[in-house]
């Protein structure tokens, strides 16, 4: 499969379960290696990632359930609860952070680039998570990447031991696919690109 094809395959996929054929040891092996071979500005290799899986990955999406209890009005509550149901009904899930001591590092050495190193460090995160999205759909696993940092940080980081300097960007939720996704539609391309000779 061309990389073009692998990149197509890759999709949202929110109708997940349990039942995938790789081990936790299995999956973080490819997880693992699509971080380390993503690249990173000055090959500061700053993205970091916890993995969960049975009960840890039960326990994330009951934190997130119980923060947006707070926080979501009581009768619009049953339809956020009905999406973490969705979320939880997954095999496991991927905690992608970026290490801000790294960043602070760089900034130091390179002061005139220190604005920059910020930005760079997003798009070296946004870099791990696409390169793993894909590599788990190549081998067959669903998985849609959600966003309820910061409002779990600190919960989630006093529960699974996250290092202080270590800043949560994404959570990318995984499972076997148990329906596909939707149609994707695309915006013309004359609206979105240029090209000139």
């Amino acid at each position: 499969m061309s990389f073009i094809e692998q990149i197509k395959q890759r999709r949202s996929i929110y109708a997940i379960g349990k039942n995938i054929s790789q081990t936790p040891e299995q999956l973080d092996a490819v997880i693992q290696e699509a971080i380390k071979q993503s690249p990173s500005s000055f090959n500061s290799q700053s993205s970091r990632a916890v993995t969960l899986y049975g009960d840890a990955h039960t326990k994330f999406w009951e934190i997130v359930r119980e923060t947006l209890r707070k926080m979501v009005p009581e009768q619009a509550f049953a339809g956020t609860s009905q999406k973490i149901d969705s979320f939880a009904a997954g095999y496991g899930t991927v905690l992608f952070y970026e290490d801000q001591d790294v960043i602070k590092d760089l900034q130091e050495q390179f002061p005139l680039y220190a604005d920059n190193f910020p930005v760079w460090s997003e798009h070296s995160s946004a870099i791990a998570q696409f390169a793993t999205w894909t590599a788990l759909a190549e081998i067959n696993i669903g998985a849609s990447l959600q966003h309820y940092n910061p409002i779990v940080d600190e919960e989630v980081a006093q529960t699974f031991d996250i290092p202080a300097n270590w800043k949560l960007r994404a959570q990318l939720v995984l499972g076997s696919i148990e329906a596909p996704a939707g149609e994707k539609t695309f915006m013309n391309d004359s609206e979105r690109f240029k090209s000139f000779r």
